[in-house]
Formats: C-alpha cells, structure tokens, sequence
C-alpha cells in the first residue's frame, strides 16, 4: 500500500484494488468527516494523478461521480471546489451512515447475531472504549 500527499489532502493507494473507487471512497469519507471543507479547492485532476502516478482519467471519472453525488463542483476556469452546501454533505453523510449500518446488519444476520446480542457487544464496545467512537 502507497501512501501520496496532492494538496491537503492524503491517498492510501493499494495497486491490488480499483483505484477509481479507493479514491472515490477516500475522498467521499474526507468530506463526510470534515477533513476536506466545505468551499475548498480540490487538487487538480493532473495534481491528485501526479503523486500516486495514476491515470488522469481515472481520476477524473472520480471527480465526475463526486460531482454527481452533489459533494463537488466545478466552477468554469478556476477547478472542482467541494460544496458549500452543509445540508448536502449531511445528507450524503447520513446515506453513508446507513449503508454502513445495513452492511452491518447483514454480516451479523449472516452469522445468526440477534438483536440482544448486537445490542451487548455494542455496549460491551462502548463500556471497554474501544469501540472507537468519540462521545
């Protein structure tokens, strides 16, 4: 796995896995936590590409799918700015949430968990701190 830096913001690339969705995923989850604001610039599609030397167009079909979810745009002469929007980036935030919560809930129904036993290893988490959630 190959760490690379384009502007503010920071790629964990494994070569052994589509790179169009790792960094479609990794910036998804910049903005969702606020790493990335609302209103910044984005590197350039030549820029993010450089540094990891990955195709342009690879990138670019990311910026494309980030534009369509709303969390970017693209301002004529100037480049792709994330959105000023904080009702969108809620909003996507909370569709991630719950598509992370539904792949959960089918792992556990996948390994016959019920509900009382989801509900004690979460709060057995909760209880050790090592669940990683900060209050």
């Amino acid at each position: 796995m190959e760490e690379s830096r384009s502007g503010g913001l920071r790629f964990r690339i494994d070569f052994s896995q589509p790179l169009y969705e790792q960094i479609l995923d990794q910036v998804r989850s910049a903005i969702a936590k606020g790493e990335i604001g609302l209103g910044d610039r984005m590197p350039s599609v030549r820029e993010l590409a450089q540094e990891p030397r990955i195709n342009p167009n690879t990138v670019m079909r990311a910026y494309q799918e980030l534009e369509r979810d709303g969390l970017t745009e693209k301002r004529r002469g100037q480049g792709t700015y994330v959105t000023s929007s904080p009702e969108r980036v809620r909003a996507f935030r909370t569709d991630l949430a719950a598509k992370y919560i539904d792949a959960f809930l089918a792992q556990m129904e996948s390994l016959g968990v019920t509900w009382n036993d989801i509900e004690h290893y979460v709060k057995e988490r909760e209880t050790s701190d090592q669940g990683g959630m900060k209050p």
